[in-house]
C-alpha cells in the first residue's frame, strides 16, 4: 500500500505561513505541519489548528536561527548577545557533542519545548528539527530520550532509521523534499506522488502566502502553497499524518 504524509513545516513562524497551512489544508493536499512553540506567531497556529481537527500537528524542534522556550540566561551558551539560537550549525554541533555543560543546556531546552507543545492541549503526531538537525547524533539521542517521556511516538529522520524504530518510534520509509527544499514546485510534487512507491512516504514543504521576517532567501513559499492547492493524489494512496499510520 502506497500510504503518504504532507507537512508543512514551521507552523507558527509568521501569519503568512499560518494562512498558508490553513489553506492548503483546507482546500489542498496538506495533511500535518510542524510547530514552532517559540516562534511569533505560534499562539495563532495553534487556534487555528483547534479549528481544523483533522489537520496533524507535530513539534518542529529549533535549536538554530530562531528563539528558544528558556530564558537565554538558562542556556548560554546556545545562544547569542541577542537571545537567539546561533546561526552557524557546525560550531553549535561540535559544542553540544562535545562539552557536558552544554549538553545539559540542550536538554533543558529541547524538554522545554515539548512541555509548551504540551501546554497547547494539541495532540502530538510527530516530532523533527529545524534545518534537519536531528541529523546530528547528540540531538538525534536527546529527542529521542526527553520526547519519549512527553508522548513522542513518531519522528521524520533522513538517518539513524533502524536507531529511531529500535525505540518504538515510528518513522517514514522515505522522505522528499530535501533536493528542492523550498522549490518544491507543482510540477515537482505532482512527480514525487506519481512515482510514489510501497511504503510510508513523507513530503515536507514551506508554503507561505508571501515573505515574512526571517524567511529564506530564494524560497518559493507561494509557488509550494499553489502545489499544495493542486496537485492530485492518486485514489490508490492512503493520505493522512503519523497518528493515522500508527
Amino acid at each position: 500500500m502506497r500510504r503518504l504524509i504532507i507537512t508543512a513545516d514551521d507552523f507558527g513562524a509568521a501569519p503568512e505561513v499560518n494562512d498558508a497551512v490553513e489553506r492548503a489544508h483546507r482546500h489542498g493536499a496538506l495533511t500535518a505541519a510542524s510547530l514552532m512553540v517559540s516562534a511569533p506567531a505560534a499562539a495563532d497556529a495553534v487556534k487555528r489548528a483547534k479549528e481544523m481537527p483533522k489537520l496533524r500537528v507535530g513539534l518542529h524542534i529549533v535549536l538554530v536561527d530562531g528563539r528558544p522556550a528558556l530564558p537565554a540566561a538558562q542556556i548560554p551558551d546556545l545562544v547569542d548577545g541577542d537571545g537567539f539560537f546561533r546561526t552557524n550549525m557546525a560550531l553549535a554541533g561540535a559544542s553540544m557533542f562535545f562539552r557536558p555543560k552544554v549538553r545539559r543546556q540542550l536538554t533543558e531546552e529541547i524538554e522545554a519545548q515539548f512541555k509548551a507543545f504540551g501546554a497547547t492541549g494539541l495532540k502530538l503526531d510527530h516530532v523533527n528539527t529545524h534545518k534537519h538537525f536531528q541529523l546530528h547524533p547528540t540531538i538525534a539521542s536527546t529527542m529521542i530520550r526527553v520526547g519519549q517521556r512527553y508522548g513522542m511516538t513518531a519522528a521524520r529522520t533522513l538517518a539513524f532509521q533502524g536507531g529511531f524504530r529500535r525505540k518504538g518510534l515510528l518513522v517514514p520509509d522515505r522522505v522528499f523534499g530535501l533536493k528542492w527544499s523550498g522549490q518544491m514546485t507543482r510540477e515537482r510534487v505532482q512527480g514525487i506522488v506519481d512515482a510514489l512507491p510501497d511504503g510510508l512516504s513523507e513530503i515536507y514543504m514551506h508554503p507561505a502566502t508571501g515573505p515574512y521576517p526571517g524567511s529564506a532567501a530564494g524560497y518559493r513559499y507561494g509557488d509550494e502553497l499553489a502545489a499544495l492547492q493542486t496537485v492530485v493524489i492518486p485514489s490508490d494512496i492512503r493520505c493522512g499524518g503519523f497518528a493515522d499510520f500508527a
